[in-house]
């Protein structure tokens, strides 16, 4: 099992950024995936969840701003973020976990990709 995550950057508070995950290894389709994310100092919290048939799940502190997707017959899952703010500054990851329903918690997922950097200035 592979999860590649990349996309991040160094973007200015407003601006939009996507991040992507490409993942191997699995039958994606059957899997939730998630984005996480970990600034220095913090615990790791997630920002989003898709089912594998779509649904999708964000904690307040995103809702209306990031937007997850998945294209299944691309083994990718995507993280549209807009009107980012310096608080959103993190190692972004996203996890694969196998089942049909969400997740949220980290202990949840069994399979990680290796991060990427989302710094946002003010």
């Amino acid at each position: 099992v592979q999860l590649q995550a990349f996309g991040g950057g160094l973007v200015q508070a407003g601006d939009s950024l996507r991040l992507s995950c490409t993942a191997s290894g699995f039958t994606f389709s059957r899997y939730a995936m998630g984005w996480f994310r970990q600034a220095p100092g913090k615990e790791r919290e997630i920002v989003a969840s898709i089912t594998g048939s779509g649904s999708t799940y964000y904690p307040n502190s995103v809702m209306g701003r990031f937007t997850i997707s998945r294209n299944n017959a691309r083994n990718t899952v995507y993280l549209q973020m807009n009107s980012l703010k310096p608080e959103d500054a993190a190692v972004y990851y996203c996890a694969a976990r196998y089942g049909a329903t969400h997740y949220t918690k980290r202990s949840d997922y069994e399979h990680w990709g290796q991060g990427t950097q989302v710094t946002v200035s003010s």
